[in-house]
């Protein structure tokens, strides 16, 4: 029996849960919490994190857990404990509260303080107990915040003006009349150049992130111009990645992040988003290359994914945790003489050459498994099969692993992660073919409308089989892209039809009719301090940036131009923002290609089933083609009822494509080698 509890004993966040039983009076957000802070005239202390940040739990047990602190904090606040991954809107307006605090960038745990009408007016990140690394001590903190409140309003105000000010002026931007052209992507391709970091690859120094948007600029770039440079980039910063241990050699799938420059020593969460996006660019990343190594990166990725992450009815859980055993990194990391006691003195003596497992570590005296030194590549001289007899090492000691105590999983589901996911696993299966990954991205889809989508709108998250809290921008606007991908995938017109559903619903909700772009929240959502509209990208694709390319998509589907104009206005509001900001406006500027570009539409007539169909088929999901869309007509199937689709025949009873490209159709052919002529003609 816990000697605590409070209100988040009834929260259904494993994040809340994780603090129900502090000595912190903790209350969840809502209308209680904020009544409370009114009725008792207390500033609120908003702590905001998620349940595999690392941080997040050591402030837990430093602070959280300490009675004499959480004294302090019952004293003084109405302590509210907001989930980031549930209530992105709220951790969006305070992280960039807390920025203008601070300046210089925020993270979690996050820590702000409000008035009792929202209103931040001092904040930061992760305090220790007691001063430490040039910090304050909380409790320190804690009397100073709250002592300004009541003695310092002069100050208070001040800083909460400056704070609303500067999220008006970000959720403000104003349409752009300067033409929207290509010299926009070449100047951002020549930012995000200045930003690489040739040694080790990715961009700028420790610590490193696997963001994947500004990578697609840089294909898409190749693509477009044939600059080798930009294509190298990326295949080297693949590499990379995958050679380090921010890659998980033994269970496949990627850390979160690394500490270091060379990707060595990662923050060992893993999250569905991180890894959902990479599946797509190693996929990108080997159809450009043919490197084996990618291929098997995604394979492995999908397989944990696959083995840890999926709900036994369909959904994809959010993460998992940094820390086992009360120890970050505890379940991924080996000492020489188990790795040699699993694997033999032999083998075992290899496998720690080539993985870098010595005496002395290269993690707090253990070993994080890695191929830096060997830049990705297993080469072992005195084992005539190194590849093969590697990957039996690696599944042995995945077996011995999987009885380790295993991190925390956050078993919520979130449906604009499983967008991304579902997104990334149609991709790998249109790529390799492999039955499972469209099943499993089915099913994943099945769970999302059958419980995250009621009465015409979605919700946030599924969690005890239940649908809760409004769905935001990112949940309509990924779901929507995963539901377009499952069409070109399968032929199925459903897919289509609710994916102009949910399009509606968000134009309905999120789109601004007077400036253009996408509100974060819809209109009838709870009143925040700041409606925020932005097109910045975060750990994850900007909300707007997909909704842009759902919009173009659909354009070329349907031929219904309110798509075409809604995506036009999109860019031209943030077009000031892509010029000035191309990193953290990545994901728009690959909207942005493709829509200057002219999307490619194939047209291809024929049975699904039948070999020569399939075999067009590889030929054409085993090439890069970023601006493309797909549409595959059978007799049988509406798909041949999309306007781009009439009137096309099957030549011969032969598998037939047709490319469509700026509202110009080829004659058709039904040879891989005339459609490849047909490609290249127009890229």
């Amino acid at each position: 029996m816990s000697e605590y509890t409070n209100r988040l004993v009834h929260e259904t966040s494993p994040y809340l849960q994780q603090h129900a039983h502090n000595p912190v009076d903790w209350y969840p957000w809502g209308e209680e919490a904020l009544s409370r802070a009114k009725a008792a005239n207390k500033p609120i202390l908003l702590s905001i994190g998620y349940s595999a940040c690392h941080w997040c739990h050591v402030m837990e047990r430093e602070s959280f857990e300490n009675t004499d602190i959480a004294k302090v904090m019952n004293d003084h606040f109405i302590n509210i404990k907001v989930d980031r991954e549930e209530r992105p809107d709220l951790d969006d307006i305070y992280q960039k509260s807390a920025q203008a605090f601070m300046r210089r960038g925020g993270g979690w745990p996050l820590t702000v303080f409000l008035t009792p009408a929202q209103e931040p007016f001092w904040g930061g990140t992760y305090f220790p107990p007691v001063p430490r690394h040039g910090l304050p001590g909380f409790t320190e903190v804690l009397l100073g915040v709250a002592d300004a409140y009541h003695k310092e309003q002069g100050q208070v105000q001040e800083n909460i003006q400056r704070v609303k000010a500067g999220l008006r002026q970000i959720s403000s931007p104003r349409p752009s009349d300067v033409p929207l052209a290509m010299d926009l992507l070449d100047d951002a391709v020549r930012d995000l150049s200045s930003f690489y970091e040739p040694v080790n690859g990715g961009f700028g120094d420790a610590p490193k992130f696997p963001t994947c948007p500004p990578f697609q600029v840089l294909l898409r770039q190749y693509h477009r111009t044939k600059d080798q440079k930009t294509l190298d980039m990326v295949l080297h910063s693949l590499w990379k990645m995958a050679s380090g241990g921010m890659y998980d050699h033994i269970g496949g799938g990627f850390h979160r992040y690394s500490t270091d420059s060379q990707w060595l020593v990662p923050h060992f969460e893993k999250m569905l988003y991180d890894n959902a996006q990479l599946v797509r660019l190693y996929l990108d990343g080997w159809r450009l290359s043919r490197e084996l190594r990618f291929k098997h990166v995604v394979e492995e990725t999908v397989e944990y994914v696959r083995r840890e992450m999926i709900h036994p009815d369909g959904g994809i859980y959010t993460a998992q945790d940094a820390d086992s055993e009360g120890h970050e990194g505890k379940h991924f990391v080996w000492d020489p003489w188990e790795v040699k006691a699993i694997l033999g003195q032999k083998i075992g003596d290899v496998f720690c050459r080539v993985y870098d497992i010595t005496e002395q570590g290269n993690f707090e005296g253990k070993n994080i498994p890695n191929l830096i030194r060997s830049n990705g590549r297993i080469e072992a001289d005195d084992l005539p099969d190194a590849g093969q007899a590697m990957a039996a090492a690696r599944r042995k000691l995945l077996e011995t692993r999987e009885r380790r105590i295993k991190p925390l999983r956050d078993d919520k589901i979130l449906t604009g992660w499983n967008g991304l996911m579902v997104s990334g696993l149609l991709d790998a299966y249109q790529t390799f073919g492999e039955a499972d990954y469209l099943a499993i991205a089915e099913k994943a889809l099945a769970f999302l409308l059958g419980r995250a989508y009621r009465n015409g709108r979605l919700f946030r998250t599924v969690t005890e089989g239940r649908g809760r809290l409004n769905g935001y921008l990112d949940d309509y606007a990924f779901l929507s892209a995963a539901l377009l991908d499952a069409f070109e995938t399968t032929s199925r017109p459903a897919y289509l039809e609710r994916a102009r559903e949910l399009t509606a619903v968000m134009l309905e909700q999120f789109w601004d009719p007077q400036d253009g772009g996408c509100f974060f929240t819809g209109k009838d959502h709870e009143p925040l301090l700041q409606r925020m509209k932005t097109c910045e990208d975060s750990a994850i694709p900007n909300g707007n940036a997909v909704a842009a390319m759902n919009f173009l998509r659909l354009f070329s589907y349907t031929g219904e131009q309110i798509y075409a104009d809604r995506a036009e206005q999109t860019f031209r509001l943030f077009r000031t923002q892509m010029d000035q900001n191309p990193f953290g406006t990545s994901s728009l500027l690959c909207a942005l290609d493709f829509y200057l570009s002219k999307p490619k539409e194939l047209v291809l007539v024929g049975s699904r089933q039948k070999p020569d169909m399939k075999e067009l088929l590889a030929k054409i999901h085993g090439r890069y083609l970023p601006n493309k869309t797909l549409i595959v007509a059978q007799e049988d199937n509406d798909a041949a009822l999309i306007p781009v689709a009439r009137g096309k025949i099957a030549l011969g009873g032969k598998a037939t494509a047709y490319v469509c490209h700026n509202f110009t159709c080829s004659q058709p052919v039904t040879k891989w080698s005339d459609l490849e002529t047909l490609l290249e003609a127009i890229t």
